[in-house]
């Protein structure tokens, strides 16, 4: 996009648009440096506006959620983001107990709603991090439940502005992944929950968040999950082959590894892109060696 043309569409849209914008603080992990572009629509018709200026000139983007599983690198001066505005959180409840929600709505939240309707089935998002967008696209779960188990819909637009539904039925999902094309954004996502005592939810949610606290460092800078559970070549989880791989205090700047979970691992104070980076190909290197596994990224690098 030329930067004149940014100049006309900044002065008709709601929208924000920034330019040469830190990233840092849309991670979790606190890590990042600055987007060439960062525009965030308020409109749908915004969205397709700006996708098609995208198109005309050649221009890639990355589309930024929640910021949960993501490290961006301090490198990204070129890159373009896009982040969905408040428009896009939205959430109600339709007829036959279907849940309809904005993809850039916190998953907690989904899970707060249902429960406040006295609707079952989505609990166990109220400990996933991240977004509805980013549970789709990787198939989040915990506890025994994931995202293709309670999603009918999903409303994409394509990189031609175009918006239609893909129904549940025709994703094919799998362990932290979906056949969904990378050419999509998803704008809401319809689904499925069912009429249950208030107080029974709510005791399954506070079960699920105390296993969740007794189990995994909480109000700390973390990407959440690294590796994906190599579940075809061994019945050990990530975190046990870490552990028996690794030297839990190794540290590459302030990139630590968590005392509490060792597939989680911490920004301490101000680490680097590049510090994580390293942390996060030592061990998988450390794993390789000693159990022969080659671990899967769960955590999303861009760079």
């Amino acid at each position: 996009m030329m930067l004149k043309d940014l100049d006309t569409f900044a002065n008709k849209i709601k929208g924000k648009i920034r330019l040469n914008y830190n990233l840092k603080n849309h991670t979790w992990l606190n890590i990042g440096g600055n987007a060439k572009i960062f525009f965030v629509p308020e409109t749908l018709a915004e969205l397709r506006e700006f996708l098609i200026y995208l198109k005309k000139n050649d221009n890639d983007f990355f589309l930024l959620g929640a910021g949960s599983n993501l490290l961006i690198s301090e490198n990204i001066q070129n890159r373009i983001f896009i982040k969905l505005g408040k428009n896009f959180n939205k959430i109600s409840l339709m007829k036959d107990n279907i849940i309809i929600a904005g993809c850039s709505i916190l998953d907690k939240n989904v899970s707060d709603f249902a429960a406040n309707n006295h609707l079952s089935g989505l609990e166990f998002l109220s400990c996933i991090p991240g977004s509805v967008g980013g549970g789709i696209r990787m198939n989040s779960g915990c506890f025994g439940k994931e995202f293709k188990d309670v999603l009918l819909s999903v409303q994409v637009m394509d990189y031609n502005g175009k918006v239609y539904t893909i129904h549940s039925k025709n994703i094919n999902f799998e362990y932290r992944k979906s056949n969904l094309p990378k050419n999509l954004i998803f704008l809401s996502a319809s689904f499925k929950t069912f009429k249950k005592d208030r107080k029974e939810i709510e005791d399954t949610i506070n079960n699920f968040k105390q296993k969740k606290e007794n189990s995994q460092p909480l109000r700390v800078k973390t990407g959440g999950s690294t590796f994906k559970n190599p579940k075809a070549q061994t019945e050990k989880k990530v975190w046990e082959l870490i552990r028996e791989s690794v030297d839990n205090k190794i540290s590459f700047g302030d990139a630590k590894i968590s005392d509490k979970h060792s597939n989680f691992f911490i920004n301490s104070k101000n680490a680097s892109y590049e510090n994580m980076y390293n942390l996060i190909n030592f061990v998988k290197d450390k794993v390789k060696v000693k159990t022969g596994i080659s671990l899967e990224l769960e955590l999303e690098i861009v760079n």
